[in-house]
């Protein structure tokens, strides 16, 4: 059955879904070694790294491709419809004799340098060999347009691989940051969209030229009204005031007040 060792060997990631800092590694390459036990798919990132130094520490193909996916989960590879077709058309390739696969590898998981490891230890075993890296970029709100994304640019560069007969893949997932994509009613929404052909704010693209006159020009601050209720408080204010000055010019001595008590004021009694 097409994909059947891919989906055995990811059998387990629907139960250890609750990792959230969890991915997967896949180790393909067309020289054999002894496949991992499907029973031991939960791995810490040390292990599995180790394992796959282990592998490549022989050096086994002529090219290595190295590509890391950040973001990505076994069960979007798991399942019958493969989110990385032609990733996993790489794992039934029948060229393929030797396969490491973990479907959880739990913590940080990186290349962690195996470009050089493989470098170093293919050059002590005097071979020449050609290393690439492809670093596909994260995934976005959109996964499945994403991962299609990554997948096509993978392609090509399984298709420039696929040409030689000695060649090892090995493909990482980093865990991603999930995204948060917060869901309103549609109600609600209907109701606060406003209507922006109707909307006086809105400025007709008519073509006409922008007014360029200056501010007073192009306004009216002061009407017909307001000219004749300035002159009518000027007036107003003006008597107002003629009346408090009269009012403060009054000079009353204050002996005016006073009760007279001398010999005229008896004769007036």
């Amino acid at each position: 059955m097409r994909l059947q060792l891919l989906a055995s060997a990811l059998a387990l990631a629907v139960p250890s879904a609750a990792f959230s800092d969890s991915s997967p590694l896949i180790l393909l390459s067309t020289s054999a070694f002894p496949d991992a036990s499907t029973s031991n798919q939960i791995r810490t990132s040390s292990s599995a790294i180790e394992e796959a130094k282990n592998i490549l520490s022989a050096c086994p193909s002529d090219r290595y491709l190295f590509v890391s996916q950040p973001g990505i989960n076994s069960a979007e590879l798991a399942s019958s419809a493969c989110a990385m077709p032609h990733l996993c058309r790489a794992v039934d390739d029948s060229r393929i004799h030797g396969k490491f696969i973990v479907s959880e590898v739990v913590g940080h998981l990186t290349k962690a340098g195996l470009e050089n490891f493989v470098t170093t230890a293919c050059e002590q075993k005097n071979k020449h060999v050609i290393v690439e890296e492809l670093s596909l970029p994260p995934l976005t709100s959109n996964r499945a347009g994403s991962l299609a994304d990554s997948d096509d640019a993978l392609s090509r560069s399984l298709d420039g691989l696929s040409l030689s007969e000695s060649y090892t893949i090995l493909f990482v997932g980093t865990p991603g940051e999930q995204i948060y994509e917060p869901e309103f009613d549609d109600r609600l929404r209907m109701d606060l969209k406003r209507d922006l052909r109707s909307s006086p704010m809105r400025r007709a693209d008519n073509g006409t030229e922008r007014d360029r006159r200056p501010l007073f020009e192009k306004y009216q601050f002061f009407t017909p009204g307001i000219f004749m209720a300035i002159i009518t408080a000027i007036v107003l204010f003006s008597i107002l005031f003629v009346g408090l000055r009269a009012l403060a010019s009054l000079e009353v001595s204050y002996g005016a007040f006073d009760k007279e008590m001398g010999p005229a004021a008896q004769k007036k009694q």
